[in-house]
């Protein structure tokens, strides 16, 4: 068994601890500019999958709503954020609207550091959306709270329980917030289940089962580029969101972890744990099973598959908590094209209500909205609202949830020796 530090994890209590080369971007010589009171700018770093997916749809329509300002999306190369903005559902789904590019126009090479200067011109307590592979995610989020920026991080936050640790400080003393995309929680079976058994209703957690694959083409896009061996594995990027939703629906702590995982070879050749089994334990000496994997057929009906069973005791029987979240009731064979599908409503569609374009539901839209407009509200209210945040725990901060880091910390020492367990209590 391996030790990862011997402290206790508990919530942070931020009152006592509080703690390349240059580019031009002449050719966008406007910063992202606020619309007015409580409309906020937004800039989001990065331009990959989940920001075409969820990210940007969501904050289109929050603008379209008044609640937002201008929409920038900052990449590394300028095709990254030309394709999004042309992209077909986007352009269909929010008729015209647009968002700043940086580059705007393209370059010899691509520009990694572009983020720093467009973070710098920034008005203070915008918000600043990170989007980019987890092991970046360090480096962009302090560039942003140094300039005085709100934060929303995609999950996972980062890969060390310190680098959480230093971005809460950070956050409290500049009276920013911080908050963890994880949008299952904005799920309302994680919500019902939540309330419920911290209603005591389920008795207490005892034994669970989780699995998330993702489909088999992602290993064709920019994940082979940057979830390789050396940076991340299935676990780290997917399996996060079942140790999350377990604390946020028991409350309890995980206490060890242990991750199996198998080496595999993207199509570019990168060699990347693409198979993982993991094994949690809790403070009350329940235990999770975790499986992941980009291994989910194309072929199959619906868009991976994924799922949560966690079996409770109770004074004088048994509980059980079981979501089947890849299937929703749905059934459908297309003809044009010929295929057969199971689509889940729940994460994220397009619905038609009427008005110009179309309207984003579901809990992808509904955990950015409600990000958005916990950063509206600090500034609004001011920086005491922090504490409520972070004490009420529906949004997840850097203060209220690095248990996460631990896990991931612990279970990326677990993972390069083979599985074996990795204690931090």
């Amino acid at each position: 068994m391996l030790y990862l530090g011997s402290e206790e994890w508990r919530p942070l209590d931020l009152r006592s601890n509080l703690v390349n080369g240059s580019v031009s971007v002449s050719d966008s010589p406007s910063e992202p500019r606020p619309s007015g009171s409580g409309q906020p700018a937004v800039l989001i770093v990065g331009g990959g999958m989940i920001v075409h997916d969820q990210i940007l749809p969501s904050l289109y329509h929050l603008q379209r709503q008044g609640r937002i300002g201008e929409i920038s999306v900052c990449a590394t190369s300028h095709e990254t954020v030309r394709k999004l903005a042309e992209a077909e559902s986007l352009s269909r789904a929010f008729p015209g609207q647009s968002f700043r590019m940086y580059p705007a126009v393209p370059a010899p090479a691509r520009q990694p550091d572009l983020f720093r200067q467009v973070i710098g011109r920034m008005p203070p307590r915008q918000l600043v959306v990170v989007a980019v592979p987890d092991q970046l995610h360090h480096q962009v989020i302090l560039e942003a709270l140094r300039h005085d920026q709100h934060v929303c991080a995609v999950k996972p936050l980062v890969l060390e329980h310190r680098q959480a640790v230093e971005i809460a400080s950070e956050a409290y003393s500049r009276g920013l917030l911080v908050a963890v995309e994880y949008h299952k929680r904005f799920d309302d079976r994680s919500l019902m289940a939540r309330r419920a058994y911290r209603g005591g209703h389920f008795g207490e957690f005892r034994l669970g089962t989780a699995c998330l694959l993702e489909q088999w083409y992602y290993r064709n896009s920019n994940f082979q580029n940057w979830m390789t061996a050396d940076h991340s594995d299935a676990f780290t990027y997917i399996g996060c969101h079942y140790v999350d939703l377990v604390h946020f629906i028991t409350g309890l702590l995980p206490v060890s972890v242990s991750v199996y995982g198998i080496l595999d070879r993207f199509p570019n050749g990168n060699q990347g744990y693409l198979w993982t089994d993991a094994r949690v334990i809790w403070e009350n000496g329940a235990c999770l099973n975790v499986q992941n994997a980009l291994g989910f057929p194309d072929a199959a009906p619906g868009t991976n598959t994924q799922g949560m069973t966690l079996y409770c005791q109770g004074a004088e029987g048994g509980g059980l908590i079981a979501h089947s979240d890849q299937y929703r009731g749905l059934k459908y064979c297309y003809t044009n094209p010929v295929v057969y599908a199971e689509p889940s409503p729940d994460y994220f569609q397009y619905v038609d209500l009427g008005g110009p374009g179309l309207t984003p539901v579901g809990y992808g839209y509904r955990s950015i909205e409600a990000i958005v407009a916990a950063a509206i509200r600090v500034n609004l209210e001011g920086p005491t609202v922090l504490d409520e945040i972070d004490r009420t725990g529906i949004i997840a901060t850097p203060a209220n949830s690095s248990y996460n880091e631990r896990v991931i910390e612990a279970a990326r020492e677990s993972i390069r020796n083979g599985g074996r367990e990795v204690r931090w209590r």
